[in-house]
Order: structure tokens, then C-alpha cells, then sequence
């Protein structure tokens, strides 16, 4: 059988990866876009509030299964057979889903209270909170898995599985909120089960003559969890740091503008999920294959990666932006159904400035999990948390109380600028010890 190219493989796996990460983003824009509709502009407060707790949740989820994952298709390729990545992965992953789960069950009106919600909001999302909690166990399988199959020589299947869970995420929540008139509970409901339709088509390729994954049960191991989460950090704090930013952004816009505020970078944050969905995209769709180069020290074929993954991600952010440039207002009005003003005119100019950010965001990202998949975990780490945590933070704080509202938009474009410039002197310096 004639061998594929990089550049023919780099196609098959971003093309599938993004489109399966778009569509993962399309249900969280459908939750926002229900909700508006069902419950107004408290509903989207709350949604955005509670949010990082989701965060949280993914981003230990993808700490455990991109990193897991990573060192699995390591072994594959340098010719280790029967590891036990994947059972170590689901076993920790289970155990921290129940942590949550038990947060959800006993006390989630204080955790809406605890991230800024007044007794009106928390009355409106603690329902919702309560329920995607108890459901934390299965948002972690399905990251696992997803990472696993997507490693293991099937991104279509790992594609359908995202892709067909985010559209019955889409059915249900407009089912569960309007013909029965759950409400928010209903969209919470929807989210929750939605996993449960990954993980069982990913079922399809553990079952195939293709699986290469072991599902023997070993003892758990903490160093083979702590020697794979080095590798998953970044994704971590990718997920992570999304919720720990809509947090400083949100006690940062409540002060400024009050509620109307928060409820229009809702609308400015959900959007930028799409953004951020189609640069995991080109970076997930790439690791496989850049993991497989460089565990057979092919360093053609990892340049090639490389390089087509910058200039894709380049690409896109010129797509996204003029995009977003052009249609700011009318993306602004489908998120405003009580048609407030305020809030149109907030999301519309933050729209067309923060999304500045994604020139250097979406590279950031890329090379972020391309270090992890090289097995550089120090220089995936300092990106991952500059980007998410050290950087933008005092950005949004500098800004803000520099340019109010205009620099809280422009916190992330200056966190990712200066992230960038950091980012691109790794990449020198492991080009040049690698001979890249």
C-alpha cells in the first residue's frame, strides 16, 4: 500500500477534527440562543457565570484524555503494545467526575452565588448547575474516548461522535425548553446527555478489527497520570482558563455596566467559542501526526506539519475576523431577544475588538498542543498559562481601569500579542535543536 502524505494526512485529520469542533461550539450557541429566547437576558447571565464550571470540568477531562492519548499513540508508534493508557485515563477521570457530581447534588446555589450571581440569578441557574453537574462523569468519558479514537487512526469516527452529539445537544435543547417547557433545567438536561451519544459511537471503533487501544484493567497508577497530565497541561489550561477569564471578565464588567454588560460578553465569549473551536481543530486534528513523526523521527514530514498548521491557522483568523467584522450587529441581535440596546451596542464593539486577538490566539493554541505532542511539556506549559492565566489577567485589569469597557475588549488581543512573541521563541529555539 502506497504511503500517504503529510500534507494528504494533515487534510483527512484537520478538515475532520475542525468540523467536529465547530460543531461541538454550535451547542453551546444553541444553549445561549434558547435560553435567550426561553428565559432573557438572565438566563444568558447565568449561563455565563456558571460557565467556568463547565470550563473545569472539560479542562480536567482533556488534561487527563489529550494527555493519556498522547503518550498512547508515543507507545503505538515506537512499537509498544497493550499499554494501559486508556484504563488509567477512565478510571481518574471517574473519580474526579464523582467529586463534582457530589458538588452538584449538595451545593450548587452557593457555587452561582460564589461566582457573582445575585439571588435573582442564582435562582434562575441553579438548576441548570445542579444538573450538568451530576452528569460530570460522562463529559470526561467522552473526552477520553474521543482523544483515544482520534490517536488510534480514526478521526471520522471521533468526528461523528462530536458532531451527531452536538446536533442531538441542538434537538433536545429545544424540545426539552419549549414543547415541554423545561427552561433552563431543560438545556441543562440536553448538555448532560449529549455525552452519552459520543461515548457510544466512539463504541464503534473499540469494537473494530482497527482498535489498537487496551481495555484490560490494571492497577491505577499516579505516575503514569501525573507523566501524561504533564503532556495534557496545556489543554488544561485551554479549558481551564476560559472559565477562570470569564470569571475576572464578568466581576470586572459588573462593576463597569452591571448586568446588560455581563449578559453582552456572554454573547462576545460564546461567539469566540467558535473562533476557538476551529484552532483546537487545526492543533487536535495535528497531533496525532505530529506525535507519529516525531516518535519515528521523521523530521520532513514534521516540518510539513508545522508549517501547513501555521499558515492554516493564519487563514482562518483572517476568515473569522472580517467575518465577524461584517456582521457584528445581527450576531449581536439573534443573542437579544428582549432587543436592549445597551447590550447590542456592548457586544457589537466587542465583537469587532476582542476578536482581534484570534491573529496570535489561534497560533498560541496550535502550538501549544504542538509542543505537548513533541513531548516539550515546559515550553506547552508557560504558552498555556500565560495566555490563560498570568497574562490576560492583568491585562484585563490594567485595561479596564485604564479604558473601561474598551479594555476589557482589548484585554485579549494585547494577553495573546505577548503570549505570541513567547510562543515564537520556542518554536526558534526547538526548530534549531531539532534541526526542524
Amino acid at each position: 500500500m502506497k504511503k500517504k502524505s503529510a500534507s494528504s494526512e494533515f487534510a483527512k485529520y484537520v478538515s475532520q477534527n475542525v468540523f467536529a469542533m465547530i460543531g461541538m461550539s454550535c451547542y453551546i450557541l444553541a444553549d445561549t440562543f434558547f435560553i435567550s429566547k426561553a428565559v432573557g437576558a438572565n438566563g444568558i447571565t447565568a449561563l455565563n457565570l456558571v460557565l467556568p464550571l463547565y470550563n473545569l470540568i472539560f479542562a480536567i477531562g482533556s488534561m487527563i484524555g489529550v494527555g493519556s492519548a498522547i503518550r498512547f499513540a508515543i507507545a503505538k508508534n515506537q512499537g509498544e503494545k497493550n499499554n494501559r493508557y486508556f484504563f488509567n485515563a477512565m478510571f481518574f477521570t471517574t473519580v474526579f467526575g464523582l467529586i463534582f457530581m457530589a458538588i452538584g447534588v449538595f451545593m450548587p446555589d452557593k457555587l452561582v452565588a460564589l461566582l457573582g450571581g445575585s439571588s435573582e440569578i442564582v435562582k434562575v441557574g441553579t438548576p441548570y448547575t445542579k444538573i450538568f453537574m451530576c452528569f460530570a462523569p460522562l463529559f470526561m468519558w467522552n473526552y477520553v474516548c474521543n482523544a483515544f479514537v482520534r490517536n488510534d487512526g480514526s478521526p471520522s469516527i471521533a468526528m461523528a461522535a462530536t458532531v451527531i452529539s452536538s446536533l442531538f445537544n441542538i434537538v433536545m435543547d429545544w424540545v426539552l425548553m419549549f414543547p415541554l417547557k423545561l427552561g433552563m433545567a431543560g438545556a441543562a438536561l440536553a448538555t448532560a446527555l449529549s455525552p452519552v451519544v459520543g461515548c457510544a459511537i466512539c463504541c464503534i471503533h473499540f469494537f473494530s478489527k482497527k482498535n489498537n487501544i487496551s481495555f484490560k484493567p490494571c492497577v491505577p497508577s499516579f505516575v503514569k497520570l501525573f507523566n501524561c497530565a504533564k503532556l495534557g497541561v496545556s489543554a488544561f489550561v485551554g479549558e481551564f482558563s476560559s472559565g477562570v477569564i470569564t470569571v475576572a471578565f464578568n466581576m470586572i464588567i459588573l462593576k463597569l455596566v452591571g448586568n446588560i454588560g455581563v449578559a453582552a460578553y456572554g454573547v462576545v465569549a460564546n461567539i469566540s467559542l467558535v473562533a476557538v473551536s476551529v484552532f483546537n481543530g487545526v492543533a487536535q486534528g495535528s497531533q496525532p501526526l505530529i506525535s507519529k513523526y516525531y516518535a519515528k523521527g521523521d523530521i520532513k514530514d514534521l516540518s510539513k506539519i508545522l508549517k501547513l498548521g501555521i499558515i492554516t491557522c493564519l487563514c482562518f483568523a483572517g476568515i473569522i475576523i472580517g467575518v465577524v467584522n461584517a456582521f457584528a450587529a445581527p450576531i449581536a441581535n439573534i443573542f437579544n431577544s428582549e432587543h436592549i440596546a445597551a447590550l447590542t451596542d456592548y457586544a457589537v464593539k466587542g465583537l469587532r475588538i476582542y476578536f482581534i486577538g484570534f491573529i496570535f490566539a489561534g497560533l498560541n493554541i496550535f502550538l501549544s498542543l504542538a509542543f505537548s505532542s513533541m513531548s516539550k511539556a515546559t515550553p506547552a506549559f508557560i504558552i498555556s498559562i500565560m495566555r490563560g492565566f498570568v497574562v490576560i489577567i492583568a491585562s484585563v485589569f490594567l485595561l479596564s481601569y485604564l479604558f473601561k469597557m474598551t479594555g476589557v475588549w482589548l484585554a485579549f488581543p494585547a494577553a495573546e500579542a505577548i503570549t505570541f512573541i513567547v510562543s515564537l521563541s520556542f518554536l526558534i529555539s526547538i526548530k534549531k535543536k531539532n534541526n526542524i
